[in-house]
């Protein structure tokens, strides 16, 4: 069976190069950059100092520093703040025109498995000839409930532990000092994870965002995120997603994918 392709228009590239790339962004972001190999791909991201989501990030490894690739309408963004931060660093922090492409269902030269999961498929930087759309591929990451940050998150809102990045290697914990980190991993060692993005399943089409989720009790178990017909991402209170939940009066339930449990 022949691999679907897709092109994500949403995601666009960050080149930082230089004698300096490496140890400059390993102190910056959630994932170990040092060890990353030329050629190969890491998910991470960068936080704010309270340790909420900024930008998540994939990182190539190349000769020459590391490739970031981020979504296309927070790129410049980015690129301000990575300048900001550049201080005395040799390095150079540039916007690239390079495409991004996923694929799923089989393998197709030339692309990387995705860090995150196995299922997910791979992605490439540079040109493919697609046979999908980004759509078909934002069913099947929805399929497999994970979450897309840029959608889901949005900007110094969530931490990265609700949105799993602890259970699909974007973080790092024995990397040491990065931006956010002592709130993160106080998170993690002291077992404070009140809150944790999943799926949930419904008939029909998907609520409005923002659309409270409730117990039989009428206790707000948490809020729908982004979906499409039938399913949907949640920001669920996890000590409430037991019994029956409703969202708008019509009954949803949580479907927690097996490499959540895992």
């Amino acid at each position: 069976m022949s691999p679907k392709i897709a092109r994500l228009e949403d995601r666009a590239v960050v080149a930082v190069t230089g004698p300096d790339a490496r140890p400059f962004l390993h102190g910056l972001l959630t994932q170990d950059v040092m060890t990353l190999a030329a050629g190969g791909v890491r998910f991470g991201a960068f936080l704010s100092p309270p340790g909420r989501l900024m930008w998540d990030l994939f990182l190539w490894g190349s000769e020459d520093g590391v490739r970031l690739d981020v979504a296309a309408d927070r790129r410049d963004a980015l690129v301000t703040k990575l300048t900001m931060h550049r201080l005395r660093a040799q390095v150079t922090i540039a916007a690239e025109a390079t495409p991004v492409f996923v694929c799923w269902g089989g393998t197709a030269e030339g692309f990387a498995p995705d860090p995150r999961l196995a299922a997910l498929g791979g992605r490439r930087l540079g040109e493919a000839e697609a046979n999908a759309t980004a759509d078909d591929w934002q069913a099947h990451r929805l399929a497999l409930g994970v979450a897309d940050p840029d959608r889901d998150c949005g900007m110094d809102r969530t931490y990265p532990i609700e949105a799993n990045f602890d259970l699909l290697n974007g973080i790092d914990f024995q990397k040491g000092c990065f931006v956010g980190q002592e709130t993160t991993s106080r998170m993690k060692r002291r077992g404070a994870i009140k809150t944790r993005m999943a799926p949930v399943a419904f008939e029909g089409p998907a609520p409005a965002e923002g659309a409270e989720v409730l117990t039989a009790a009428d206790l707000r178990a948490g809020q729908v995120l982004t979906g499409r017909e039938g399913r949907a991402m949640a920001l669920l209170r996890l000590d409430r997603i037991d019994g029956p939940l409703t969202v708008d009066g019509r009954p949803v339930r949580v479907e927690r994918p097996g490499w959540m449990e895992s």
